[in-house]
């Protein structure tokens, strides 16, 4: 199994940037997926999920209202639309995806598979 992030990059606060993971490597069904954050000298924080069937949503407190997940199953793309993007939002952002739960898994343990990650940057 495969995940590649992309859409990483430089933006200035108030701006906006659209993640994308692409998932590969086996058939999928039945999975949840996320996305986490890890800043420097900081854990791995949960940002968002996803449930398989789209309907249900998760997200941080930090980012609720700002940042929107969503997938194209079919295609087995997972994205993070983040607008109002401020500094405290800059961190390596990785996609991850859950085989045993179909929920919207929160903790960093739940997931079974990982990106490389993509860099986010917000300046002031």
């Amino acid at each position: 199994v495969q995940l590649v992030e992309s859409g990483g990059g430089l933006v200035q606060a108030g701006g906006s940037l659209r993640l994308s993971c692409a998932a590969s490597g086996r058939t999928f069904s039945n999975y949840a997926m996320g996305w986490f954050r890890q800043a420097p000298g900081k854990e791995r924080e949960f940002v968002a999920a996803l449930s398989w069937s789209g309907r249900r949503t998760s997200y941080a407190n930090s980012v609720k209202g700002r940042f929107t997940i969503s997938r194209v199953n079919p295609n087995n793309q997972v994205y993070l639309q983040m607008n109002s993007l401020k500094p405290e939002d800059t961190a390596v952002y990785y996609c991850a995806l859950s085989i045993s739960l179909t929920g919207t898994p929160r903790h960093p343990g739940d997931y079974d598979y990982w990106g490389q990650g993509t860099q986010v940057t917000v300046s002031s």
